[in-house]
């Protein structure tokens, strides 16, 4: 099948009229980025943040334009505003246009209000204050650990300008959809998932803007046939940043899990993490120590190159659940970079029981929690 060009995208956008204006989205330049990719399409959209939500209905007009496209999939338009835009040109016939109930400037949205998932029971985020401690391997084998006590488990990788899923799950198909509007999640080792790395390629570099990213993010989760879950995890990218923000607040999401290293800096990072989903009112399931301590392959000598146990403390100092420590073993990264993470490779192993152990941990902690049974808080005297 032929790419779509960029070129016919923006002739198509040229039809699409702001009210207001009068002028189609293309001549008043709000076209500021175009992808393609195999059918799907995804378009950029810069915007006076001073008509903020008044602009929702030319969104979907142009993804409507897009989709009625020959050959396109699936299409997607995001909005952004990082400056405010001069004012309008008067309508033909000297018609000037108001918005109502738009955000004050500087402001960006997509359309606000809650995100809802139908038929998914539990949303959970798992984290991490900084990257590289290993938060996409925990998320992705506590995903297969749930699937593998029995519940309907599906995985959103939230990490935009990191996508890690395609590899991980070895995941090199690309999503489809039925009717061009809601996209068909990937299903690997029982798992349903979903990543923008399924959309754009692994060495392309996203260059977005954070209202892009959260609009980017939304559309994930609320464009995606998610259908009947019991748990839908997701890996969020690494801080405490817009991306970060947006699901925390706009996502019902029954809890998260923190991962850190043992060490104290991964620990300070992991803590701003934590307060964070505390701050907005979402539960921690817990703490998972990640590279907890190094298991020699040849020997089966353990070494505590971090350090050992200080997400334990952490926890026990946060009145958190501790959930578990997963070791440094060369199996697990192999497994992970291969596309055949460790629960479903070696399911029998160790480690992998490790992460079966875990999942099991955060399933009761759901499980209490929708029942009303949440343990009650400790009091940390410091």
């Amino acid at each position: 099948m032929a790419e779509i060009s960029e070129s016919a995208i923006r002739k198509v956008l040229d039809t699409v009229i702001d009210p207001v204006t009068g002028r189609s989205v293309a001549a008043l330049g709000m076209v500021s980025g175009v992808a393609t990719r195999a059918g799907h399409v995804a378009v950029t959209l810069e915007v006076d943040p001073a008509r903020g939500t008044a602009l929702e209905p030319l969104r979907q007009a142009c993804e409507q334009a897009i989709r009625a496209m020959p050959g396109v999939l699936s299409a997607t338009a995001v909005m952004t505003a990082e400056r405010a835009a001069p004012p309008p040109p008067p309508a033909p016939g000297g018609h000037h246009g108001h918005s109502h109930g738009a955000p004050p400037a500087g402001k960006t949205t997509g359309g606000g209000g809650r995100i809802d998932v139908p038929g998914v029971k539990h949303i959970i985020a798992v984290a991490s204050g900084k990257g590289g401690v290993g938060k996409s391997t925990t998320a992705v084998n506590l995903a297969l650990g749930l699937a593998a006590n029995g519940l309907a488990t599906g995985l959103l990788d939230a990490d935009i300008y990191g996508p890690s899923m395609p590899r991980m799950l070895g995941v090199n198909e690309k999503p489809e959809s039925a009717d061009g509007k809601m996209l068909k999640p990937i299903e690997k080792y029982g798992l349903k998932t979903m990543s923008i790395g399924y959309i754009v390629n692994e060495d392309t570099p996203m260059i977005w803007r954070g209202p892009m990213v959260s609009s980017a993010l939304e559309q994930m989760l609320r464009d995606v046939q998610w259908g009947a879950l019991d748990v839908l995890v997701v890996d969020m990218p690494p801080g405490t940043g817009d991306a970060q923000l947006t699901l925390a607040q706009r996502v019902a999401l029954a809890g998260a899990v923190i991962v850190s290293t043992p060490q104290d800096i991964a620990l300070v990072d992991a803590r701003k993490g934590l307060n964070m989903f505390r701050k907005v009112a979402v539960p921690v399931l817990g703490i998972v120590e990640n590279m907890s301590y190094f298991l020699c392959p040849h020997c089966g000598e353990r070494s505590e190159i971090f350090g050992h146990g200080g997400a334990r403390e952490e926890a026990d100092k946060l009145g958190v659940p501790f959930l578990g420590e997963v070791p440094l073993h060369l199996d697990i990264r192999t497994t992970s970079d291969s596309g055949h993470p460790i629960v479903v490779s070696k399911p029998d192993s160790a480690h992998a029981q490790v992460y079966k152990n875990v999942a099991g941990r955060v399933w009761k902690q759901l499980s209490a929690n929708q029942r009303g049974a949440r343990p009650a808080p400790k009091i940390v005297v410091q």
